[in-house]
């Protein structure tokens, strides 16, 4: 692989990385840029930037804070934004997928993360970025909100996919005003979908991981986990699988889990 919808390579990033139409932002939180990155990477740690209210109005306030972060990182929409963390995890995910919904087009994740540069040379200082005027464009085709979500539930060619760790699914570790899961929720944890050198699995073997868990690939997807960042991780594992009618529920468990209108399942572990 060298470059697909949402990855790029090792090998790709080297030999674009001085390309003027290639940004690279570190996703990684800020303790790490400053001990060291790759050089002219910009620094956007997405996990801060949790958001909790799906509903029309909390959509738009989270657009419109994507746009400003876009613009500040001087980002224009048209050019390739790479997304790079430790290996291939959820911030760099969400920060891929986030940059979707508000409408750019050439938003990707460097597959492995750092650990795929081996020997790469880091640096301490940060480049110089001037802003740029960005302008959002919603593609609500690949966000869920709460109500989009209860009103799908049991219905025919929808599934919901819970990627959090056991013990949040099963109620174990209540990280809400509720603990469980939205009813009928396929789970498995999103850490799966990577190998042992921190990249994502194959397509082929994702799309038998999805496919023996019970997920359709003729479905649409909803994933979700504690606020939508591993679900994000999840979304494009699944769009890698060859899943096309994906949504990430940004809003996921600390939304759903802290509302009392809305209907939770209490899975039990199988002895």
């Amino acid at each position: 692989m060298a470059t697909d919808q949402y990855l790029v390579d090792a090998r790709w990033l080297r030999e674009h990385r001085d390309d003027p139409a290639v940004i690279i932002v570190d996703a990684r939180p800020p303790k790490d840029y400053w001990a060291g990155h790759l050089a002219g990477a910009r620094h956007f740690d997405p996990y801060p930037f949790a958001f909790y209210d799906t509903s029309e109005h909390g959509l738009q306030v989270f657009r419109k804070q994507m746009e400003w972060i876009c613009s500040t990182l001087g980002i224009s929409g048209k050019e390739t934004v790479v997304f790079y963390e430790d290996d291939s995890g959820m911030r760099a995910a969400r920060g891929a997928w986030a940059l979707e919904y508000v409408g750019h087009h050439g938003a990707k994740m460097l597959d492995g993360g750092l650990k795929a540069l081996a020997g790469e040379k880091l640096v301490t200082e940060a480049p110089a970025v001037k802003a740029t005027p960005f302008r959002e464009h919603e593609h609500p085709e690949i966000v869920a909100s709460l109500s989009y979500t209860r009103e799908r539930l049991g219905t025919p060619g929808v599934q919901i996919f819970d990627v959090r760790t056991p013990e949040e699914y099963y109620g174990e570790n209540v990280r809400a005003r509720h603990g469980g899961a939205i009813p009928g929720a396929i789970h498995q944890e999103w850490i799966h979908f990577k190998n042992s050198a921190g990249a994502f699995e194959s397509p082929e073997e994702l799309r038998e991981r999805f496919t023996r868990l019970g997920l359709n690939p003729a479905s649409e997807v909803i994933t979700y986990c504690q606020g939508g960042y591993r679900a994000a991780h999840a979304y494009i594992a699944l769009k890698r699988a060859g899943f096309t009618r994906v949504r990430n529920y940004l809003g996921s468990w600390a939304e759903w889990g802290n509302h009392d209108d809305v209907p939770i399942d209490h899975p039990t572990r199988q002895s």
